[in-house]
C-alpha cells in the first residue's frame, strides 16, 4: 500500500529571548555608584540613565553659557570612569540621555575616555531635539523617541549618548532594535513605553518615595529593571539580593507619577495606561501586560527654558506666645521699610507654619516659622532692599528675634514652558559609530489624541456604620509635577477599597480635602485595572519648579498631605497599620 507523502509540518518559531533593561539614575544627581551596582549586582543586555528634568536643562543652559564645550552631565562620565570596563566585559550596551544640550560633546569625551583606558567600545549619539532658541529663551528641545538610539544600537553601538529624548525612549529604542519592531507596532512600543515609564525615575520602583514604606525595608533600595518581551509585555524586578521591594503598589505607584489622562502620548506611540494589567510574578516580580497603543500625536513637545527673573528669601523664627501678632508686626515693619527702599519687589509672598506646639518642652517645637519670598525682574529690588530690611530689624521687632539663615543677595530663578511643533520639521538624526549620519523618519501615522470617556464605576459599598481616619490607611498617593501642573494618583489594595475610593473622592471632594486647590481646575481620571484614580491640577505650581514659587515647588508631597487629610470610611475597611519606628 502506498502510503501518501509526508507532509512537512511547520516548526514553531524560536521566541527571542526578554531584553532585560536596567536603570542606573532617575534625576542628575542620583546615587552615584549605581552604574556600577547595576552592572556587577546581576545580568543585564542594557543599562539605562536618565538625567535630565525640565529644570536640568535650565541648569545646563546656564552652564554652556559659562563653557560652550559644556551642556552635558559631567557626572555620567565621571561614572563610566570606573564602569567602562565593567559594561565592556559584561557586554551591556548603555544608553543615557546625559547628553543634554551637547551630545556631540560628551559622545566625544567618551571616546576619548575609551582610548585613554584601552576599551574597546563604540559611541554614538541622536542629535535633532535641538530647536531655534526664541527670544528671551535660554534653551529650546524637542522631545525625541526612540527611533534615532535604535538606529544606533541596530549599527553596532555599545553606548548610545542623547539630548532631550523622552524618558521612555531610553527603553523604545534598545527594544525596537532588538525586536525588530516598527513604527506600526503599536502595542509592543506602547508595552515598552509603560516599561520605561516605570523605570525612568529609578529606586521610586523599588520602595523609593512610597506611601506603604513601612511595609520593607527601604533604606537602600535597589535599582530596578525590566525584562522586556517580543509583545511588549514585561517583568519589572531588581537583581536579586538589593535592598527595597518590587510589588504591585511599588509599579502602581510610579505608573501614576507625573502623568495626566489615559492616553499617555509620546513620540513613537501613544500607550493606553487604561489597558495596563498587573499581575504578580513571583518575589519581586511584577508582570505588566495588555498595553495598547495608537498612533502618536502629529507634535512633539518643545520644552523652552529662559530666566524668569530674580528672588530672595528670608525665614523669620516666631517662638513661643503670640505668634499671630508677632506675625502680624513683621509683616508690617517689612512692608515699611520695603516702602523706603524705594520700590518693593513685584512679588511679596508670605507663608507662616505653625510648626510650634503649645508648653513645648524644646525651644525649636515651640516655633514658627514665618518664611518670605520676594520675585522680581530686577536683581536689585530683591537683593539689599530685601536682606538690609531683614537685618535692620533685628533688634527693634518682636522679642525673640532671629532668622534661620542670613538672608542673602538673591539668585536667578527660570521658567519651564512647552510648544510644540509638527514631527515631520524636527530633525531627527542617529550619528552612527563610524560617523555617519542616519536621518530618523517620522513615525508616518499619526492620531490626535482625545480625552477617554470615563469607565463604569464599581457598585458603590452598602450603606452601614462608619468611622473617621487618614484617607493615607485606606488609599496610597504619589505625586509629582508637570511644568505648572501637578498631578496626584492615589490607589487602593482591595476590591472593597476601591468601591469606597471611586464613589468617594470625586473632584469636588478632592478640593475640600486640598484648600489650596479650591479655584483651579482639577481634572479625575479613572483607571479601573489600577484601582486608582489621578488628580490633575492645573496652574498649581505657576511656572515650575525653576520658578520655586510654592513651598513644594514639585509637588512632590502633594499626595502625602492628601493622605493626611481625615476622611469617613466604612467600618471594616481594610486598612494600612501606622509606621512605627
Amino acid at each position: 500500500m502506498t502510503r501518501p507523502p509526508t507532509v512537512p509540518q511547520p516548526q514553531p518559531q524560536p521566541q527571542p529571548q526578554p531584553l532585560r533593561i536596567g536603570n542606573a539614575s532617575g534625576f542628575y544627581g542620583d546615587r552615584f555608584d549605581a552604574v556600577r551596582e547595576m552592572l556587577t549586582d546581576g545580568p543585564l543586555d542594557v543599562l539605562t540613565g536618565d538625567y535630565l528634568a525640565e529644570l536640568t536643562l535650565l541648569i545646563l543652559g546656564r552652564s554652556r553659557l559659562k563653557d560652550p564645550r559644556r551642556g552635558y552631565a559631567t557626572t555620567f562620565l565621571r561614572q563610566l570612569e570606573e564602569s567602562l570596563g565593567l559594561a565592556h566585559e559584561r557586554s551591556v550596551k548603555i544608553v543615557t540621555n546625559a547628553g543634554g544640550l551637547h551630545p556631540a560633546g560628551l559622545a566625544d569625551a567618551v571616546r576619548e575616555l575609551a582610548d585613554r583606558t584601552g576599551i574597546p567600545v563604540r559611541v554614538a549619539h541622536v542629535e535633532g531635539d535641538s530647536r531655534p532658541v526664541p527670544d528671551g529663551f535660554l534653551t529650546a528641545n524637542a522631545y525625541l523617541g526612540g527611533g534615532g538610539i535604535a538606529a544606533c544600537l541596530r549599527a553596532g553601538a555599545d553606548i548610545v549618548v542623547t539630548g532631550r529624548v523622552t524618558d521612555a525612549a531610553l527603553v523604545t529604542g534598545p527594544a525596537a532594535a532588538h525586536f525588530g519592531w516598527g513604527p506600526g507596532d503599536h502595542d509592543a512600543l506602547a508595552g515598552a513605553v509603560v516599561a520605561g515609564h516605570v523605570l525612568e525615575c529609578g529606586t521610586q520602583a523599588t520602595g523609593g518615595n512610597y506611601a506603604f514604606f513601612g511595609d520593607h525595608d527601604v533604606r537602600r533600595p535597589g535599582f530596578p529593571l525590566a525584562e522586556v518581551h517580543a509583545d511588549g509585555s514585561c517583568v519589572l524586578t531588581k537583581h536579586e539580593g538589593t535592598g527595597g521591594v518590587v510589588d504591585l503598589g511599588t509599579v502602581t505607584a510610579q505608573l501614576l507619577y507625573e502623568t495626566d489622562g489615559a492616553r499617555y502620548a509620546g513620540p513613537d506611540v501613544t500607550a493606553r495606561l487604561d489597558t495596563v494589567r498587573l499581575t504578580r510574578d513571583g518575589p519581586d516580580r511584577v508582570r505588566i501586560s495588555g498595553v495598547r497603543g495608537e498612533a502618536p500625536p502629529p507634535t512633539l513637545k518643545v520644552g523652552l527654558t529662559r530666566l524668569g527673573g530674580w528672588r530672595n528669601e528670608v525665614v523669620f523664627v516666631l517662638t513661643g506666645l503670640d505668634i499671630d501678632a508677632k506675625s502680624r508686626l513683621v509683616k508690617e515693619q517689612f512692608a515699611d521699610a520695603l516702602d523706603r527702599a524705594g520700590r518693593p519687589p513685584a512679588e511679596v509672598r508670605w507663608e507662616l507654619a505653625r510648626t510650634d506646639r503649645p508648653d513645648a518642652d524644646t525651644e525649636e517645637t515651640a516655633s514658627a516659622l514665618l518664611r518670605l519670598v520676594v520675585r522680581d525682574p530686577d536683581a536689585e529690588a530683591v537683593g539689599r532692599a530685601v536682606s538690609g530690611a531683614a537685618v535692620e530689624l533685628a533688634l527693634g521687632s518682636y522679642p525673640g528675634f532671629h532668622l534661620t539663615a542670613p538672608p542673602g543677595k538673591g539668585a536667578p530663578y527660570g521658567v519651564f514652558e512647552a510648544a510644540y511643533v509638527p514631527a515631520g520639521e524636527v530633525a531627527h538624526t542617529a550619528v552612527l559609530p563610524d560617523g555617519t549620519r542616519e536621518a530618523v523618519p517620522p513615525a508616518g501615522t499619526y492620531r490626535v489624541p482625545a480625552p477617554v470617556a470615563e469607565p463604569a464605576l464599581p457598585e458603590p459599598l452598602p450603606a452601614g456604620p462608619t468611622r473617621s481616619v487618614p484617607l493615607g490607611r485606606v488609599a496610597g498617593a504619589r505625586s509629582g509635577d508637570k511644568g505648572g501642573d501637578a498631578n496626584v494618583g492615589l490607589w487602593v489594595r482591595s476590591d472593597d477599597a476601591w468601591r469606597w475610593l471611586a464613589h468617594e473622592l470625586t473632584v469636588a471632594r478632592f478640593q475640600e480635602l486640598l484648600p489650596e486647590t479650591a479655584g483651579l481646575t482639577v481634572v479625575r481620571h479613572v483607571l479601573p485595572h489600577l484601582k486608582a484614580l489621578n488628580f490633575v491640577v492645573r496652574g498649581l505650581l505657576g511656572e515650575g519648579v525653576a520658578a520655586q514659587a510654592r513651598f513644594d515647588p514639585q509637588a512632590k508631597a502633594l499626595g502625602e498631605w492628601l493622605r493626611s487629610r481625615h476622611v469617613t470610611v466604612p467600618v471594616g475597611l481594610p486598612d494600612e497599620p501606622e509606621v512605627h519606628a
